[in-house]
């Protein structure tokens, strides 16, 4: 069970990584910074919404992976 939740832990951080890479520059803050925001808002549809939701949601895992290891 230990092993397992190691493996999560490395896991979890390399798709988080691999998702925020994924999603669109020009979207939320980035644009501050050079990307190009085009100055409207822009709803997320598609797979960019799915990049998104799935983003928070391995983060969600991640840190209840890690308040059970704290626990346990």
């Amino acid at each position: 069970m230990n092993n397992i939740i190691t493996i999560l832990q490395i896991v979890l951080p390399i798709v988080i990584i691999i998702l925020i890479l994924l999603q669109e520059r020009s979207a939320g803050l980035s644009s501050l910074w050079g990307g190009d925001g085009g100055g409207f808002y822009q709803t997320r549809r598609g797979l960019e919404r799915w990049v998104f939701i799935a983003t928070i949601v391995c983060a969600v895992l991640l840190a209840a992976v890690s308040i059970w290891r704290l626990i346990l």
